[in-house]
C-alpha cells in the first residue's frame, strides 16, 4: 500500500499519526494492501482555490476528496482489489478553528477529516439522513478503534 503524505500547508503537523490512521482505516475496510492513496496539506488559500474550482463554492473547506478508481470497501473474505483509491486534501488552519471550536485538537480534528476523507474516496456519502447515518456511525467506530490502537501502542 503507498501512502503517500505531503504537508504544503506551513502548518506542523504530525504526518506519522496519518498515516498509522490511514493505515488502519484502509485495513479495517478491507482495502487491498496494493491500493494507493494521497493526501495532501494546503494552506487556506489554495483550499478556496481547490473548493472553488471543484466545489464552485467560495471559501476554504476543511477536506475534499479526490476518488480515482471508485473502489469500495471490501471484506475479510474478499478485499478491495488494488487500484487508485484518490486523494485527500485537508487544510489544518480550518482544522485548527474547528477544533477550537469543539474544544478539541488539531490533531484530533485532521484524524476525523482523513478518515472522513476516506471514506468519501470509498464512495460513502452524507447527501441524505439514511447515508450520513451510516457514514458517520463508520467514522465513530474507526476512530474510536484508531484511537484505541494508539493507547496500545504507546502503553
Amino acid at each position: 500500500m503507498t501512502i503517500e503524505i505531503t504537508n504544503e500547508s506551513g502548518v506542523d503537523v504530525d504526518e506519522t499519526v496519518l498515516l498509522r490512521l490511514t493505515e488502519h482505516n484502509l485495513a479495517e475496510l478491507h482495502v487491498s494492501p496494493d491500493a494507493d492513496i494521497a493526501i495532501l496539506l494546503v494552506d487556506e488559500g489554495a483550499m478556496e482555490a481547490l473548493h472553488v474550482q471543484w466545489m464552485d463554492e467560495p471559501g476554504p473547506t476543511d477536506v475534499l476528496s479526490f476518488p480515482m478508481d471508485e473502489l469500495r470497501p471490501g471484506t475479510q473474505e474478499e478485499p478491495t482489489p488494488a487500484g487508485l483509491l484518490g486523494d485527500i486534501v485537508l487544510c489544518p488552519q480550518v482544522a485548527e478553528t474547528q477544533a477550537l471550536a469543539a474544544k478539541h485538537s488539531t490533531l484530533d480534528e485532521l484524524i476525523l477529516l482523513t478518515t472522513h476523507g476516506t471514506l468519501h474516496l470509498l464512495g460513502f456519502d452524507h447527501a441524505e439522513p439514511a447515508e450520513e447515518r451510516e457514514m458517520f456511525a463508520l467514522q465513530r467506530e474507526l476512530i474510536a478503534s484508531f484511537q484505541a490502537t494508539e493507547r496500545r501502542r504507546r502503553a
